[in-house]
């Protein structure tokens, strides 16, 4: 850079050599964590546990590992225990120090990359327990070895002294044991949860069928759960579509291998109308699918539409079939193990090699083609369900036409309640999806008209768990949230993020059942039929007040039952009316009715008044925005899909056709409800 009058160079202050610096070791991992596990919230703590048990995993992969325990201890940290070889301990010949110490403090350090050791490996980079160990705020570990029990503690990942021999152990036994505390410096919240950890390690049981793996919560008394699948992915389908009904006995099995990749397929229909299909690895969930998938869903497609054509089964030819109509319905599991994976970008959620498309491909459609010829019962209802959801995407398909010729981006067709803001970045737009048209009109007087739209909606939307798409198309408020969108919306290959018009989608629900009802049906249509705006991070769930409380001209809003006790506790008042105990939850006990507007309201010692809001519409429109649209005081929950089969599961469960498992969710949750409002 020049001066342009004096053509002489202009002196960058504070910059040279010595600005420019090298991090060593694993000081980078700690400066950047998020490069490595993702983020700092919850995912980014519960893939700590994860990549410590991948390491185990990999050592049953190796055929050396049977039994994988995991402990919550009552401190919150999280030990890893196997009874695999145990990492070596020896002097590494080039660093000179214990292999110990290299794995668990050196990147890229580890048996992953030497074929000979591990033909087939998750943890690919090498990365994964040297970062954990970055990342805690200590760390120890145990090998068991040669009759001997070997040791060393780490501080942020700095060993604390070299590793050692502590011990004698029997001679049989063999394996590591790993205890780590993540750093409360780094993480937002160093607190596992239970059920996120237990989800995984059912999957990984299910994926390694000759495994055993243990999870125990000593925070909670009997709190443990045991895993083991003989059947593996052909019981994890069963396990995925325990809540549907399935037309046929047994999920399908495929299993072959070539060129060193093993296959490992399972598959049903069910009658319900969504297709589930999960893709693994080397145990990696590629939850974006790859070329295993590809070969898959070709092999599926070109089989049975042979076998339906060869047996006279397919006779319209006015509608052909495609791929969709034989997917709908359809639990799969896919799992694959290569030597050699190639990964799409580093969150390896995306293969890339493209000979397993044509191996998986060929085992598939020879192996399902035997299926089909031994089993033409089965064969005929699949091909009956296939062209049942060829006739309903017929439909559909006319449906969404009429959509798309009143497209807003295409004719300026915004549904006609839509309160429009008056930008168009979309990235600095909002819609708020509004129960009911008093709580609309409120939040169209209350908004920033700038950046804010509203959309009210009447009534409950249909439940999408139970409709076909041609049903979902002729609903008025899908409809309305579609056009208004603007992204097209069913498959990820119809959604078109660029024409996205608002990147937060928030939903805006009164706090009782129905709102509750809404809520989830609303989630339930994004879940099923745009996921992609909840995994790119666009939903969102507004949180209006339970309560005001009020004291002479100061108002505070408290939006749950805790909150209302503490702004009590500050005022130091506990429930009381006319100096006796009142409980402020219960106003015909304390003498009135708990109104939004003040009239009724529960009367406290000290001229204090508690408002209970029954509603949205009962809140006036400076209400609205002060507690529940003002980007700079709200609170709103972004949605996000922690583990995508959990959340089918719920889906189904909560909206699905059967009753009893609806019944049994409500009688085993029912003692975390501490208010039902009825």
């Amino acid at each position: 850079m020049a001066d342009k009058k004096n053509k002489k160079p202009v002196k960058q202050e504070g910059y040279g050599a010595e600005s420019i610096q090298v991090l060593k070791g694993l000081e980078h991992v700690r400066r950047r964590p998020a490069m490595y596990i993702g983020d700092v919230a919850s995912r980014g703590l519960h893939h700590l546990a994860y990549e410590v048990v991948d390491n185990s995993i990999d050592e049953a992969l190796a055929g050396y590992c049977d039994k994988i325990s995991v402990t919550i201890n009552k401190d919150g940290s999280v030990t890893v225990e196997d009874n695999g070889r145990g990492i070596p301990t020896d002097i590494h010949p080039t660093e000179k120090k214990s292999a110990l110490e290299v794995v668990m403090t050196v990147l890229n350090a580890g048996g992953k990359f030497d074929r000979s050791t591990y033909k087939v490996s998750g943890g690919l980079h090498g990365v994964g327990v040297s970062v954990v160990n970055a990342l805690s705020k200590w760390m120890k570990v145990e090998v068991y070895r040669e009759g001997k029990i070997f040791y060393q503690e780490y501080k942020t990942g700095i060993p604390a002294a070299n590793a050692k021999e502590i011990g004698k152990a029997d001679k049989k036994k063999t394996g590591t044991k790993s205890t780590f505390m993540p750093d409360d410096t780094i993480f937002k919240n160093t607190i596992f949860k239970y059920e996120i950890l237990e989800e995984r390690l059912r999957e990984l049981a299910y994926l390694n069928k000759e495994v055993t793996i243990s999870i125990k919560d000593e925070r909670e008394k009997g709190r443990e759960s045991t895993f083991h699948y003989e059947g593996g992915i052909k019981e994890f389908v069963k396990y995925i579509d325990e809540k549907r009904k399935s037309f046929m006995k047994e999920p399908v099995f495929i299993k072959g291998e070539r060129e060193s990749t093993q296959v490992e397929v399972a598959f049903q229909y069910n009658e319900s109308f969504n297709e589930n299909i999960f893709t693994y690895v080397n145990d990696i969930n590629t939850h974006e699918g790859g070329t295993h998938l590809v070969g898959f869903k070709t092999a599926l497609t070109r089989t049975l539409n042979n076998y339906g054509y060869k047996n006279n089964l397919i006779k319209n030819d006015k509608i052909q079939l495609t791929g969709d109509d034989f997917r709908e319905g359809l639990t799969a599991v896919i799992s694959v193990k290569v030597p050699e994976p190639q990964f799409e970008g580093q969150t390896k959620t995306k293969l890339g090699n493209s000979e397993v498309k044509s191996i998986v491909e060929t085992i598939v459609g020879d192996q399902l083609q035997e299926y089909l010829d031994s089993n033409p019962s089965a064969a005929k209802k699949i091909i009956e369900k296939c062209l049942r959801a060829a006739e309903a995407r017929e439909a559909a398909r006319k449906a969404r036409e009429l959509i798309r010729r009143k497209s807003a981006l295409e004719f300026s067709g915004l549904p006609g309640k839509l309160a429009d803001c008056s930008i168009s970045d979309p990235e600095h737009c909002e819609i708020y999806l509004v129960e009911g048209d008093s709580a609309g009109g409120s939040a169209k007087q209350g908004r920033d008209r700038r950046f804010q739209a509203i959309l009210p909606l009447k009534g409950k939307i249909l439940n999408v768990e139970k409709a076909r798409m041609n049903k979902i198309l002729e609903n008025d408020e899908i409809k309305a949230i579609v056009t208004a969108l603007g992204s097209g919306f069913g498959s990820s290959d119809e959604f078109d993020e660029s024409k996205l018009r608002y990147h937060k989608i928030i939903l805006m629900c009164d706090a009782d059942v129905d709102g509750s009802h809404i809520r989830t049906l609303l989630l339930t249509f994004f879940y099923r039929h745009m996921k992609d705006i909840i995994e790119k991070e666009f939903l969102y769930i507004a949180q209006p007040p339970l309560y005001k409380i009020k004291k002479g001209k100061d108002e505070f809003y408290a939006y749950d039952e805790d909150e209302k006790e503490l702004i009590l506790k500050r005022f130091k008042v506990n429930g009381k009316k006319d100096g006796k105990e009142k409980d402020a939850e219960a106003p015909a006990e304390a003498g009135g009715e708990i109104s939004s507007d003040g009239e009724g309201a529960v009367k406290l010692k000290g001229g204090i008044t508690i408002s209970r809001f029954k509603g949205l519409g009962e809140m006036n429109p400076d209400q609205l925005w002060t507690t529940t649209m003002n980007p700079e005081t709200r609170t709103i929950l972004k949605v996000t899909i922690e583990n995508a089969i959990a959340a089918d599961k719920v889906f189904e469960t909560l909206m699905g056709e059967e009753v009893e498992p609806r019944r049994d969710f409500i009688e085993k949750n029912a003692k975390y409800v501490k208010n039902l409002d009825v």
